[in-house]
């Protein structure tokens, strides 16, 4: 386990609730619409009640785990690779070589930009990657100091 790498601010944690409370808007949304097709078409009620079962459940699981995501989301930048880590049960560890990067994006949708919050999206020619959510000035820091060392490393760097 990665013990230490950076975790990720704080505030990640009111994102993930904000996420969780829209999930439940729509899942609100169409239990309502299923709920006024069986008023119309005269259906069976089992069709909304399994609908609103189901948007409950997805709700209670997603805020029950906000801790455990916060406490085992890391990442730490070397010369050699950017390393993302996350989960306990289902650990997931991705090192990318810094000579494989091409591209740093930064990233903010408007529950981000709310917590003024970033997200680094690191591109490589196969695929991309992203540290969650942090400051705005960390973001900024990652994005020139992961540029840095990718301009510096050469194709055949180990």
């Amino acid at each position: 386990m990665m013990e230490k790498g950076q975790a990720l601010p704080a505030k990640i944690k009111t994102v993930w609730r904000v996420s969780a409370g829209c999930s439940l808007l729509v899942g609100l949304v169409v239990t309502g619409g299923l709920i006024a097709a069986t008023k119309w078409w005269q259906w069976s009620p089992v069709f909304w009640l399994i609908c609103a079962g189901l948007t409950v459940l997805d709700v209670a699981i997603e805020l029950a785990l906000i801790p455990y995501r916060y406490r085992f989301w890391r990442y730490q930048i070397s010369t050699q690779e950017v390393e993302i880590e996350s989960g306990f049960f289902f650990h997931q560890q991705t090192a990318i070589p810094i000579n494989r990067i091409q591209n740093v994006t930064l990233e903010a949708g408007p529950i981000l930009q709310w917590q003024q919050l970033q997200t680094v999206s690191i591109e490589t020619a196969a695929t991309s990657h992203k540290i969650k959510s942090v400051l705005p000035e960390t973001a900024s820091q990652l994005k020139q100091q992961i540029m840095a060392l990718a301009m510096e490393a050469t194709p055949y760097d180990n």
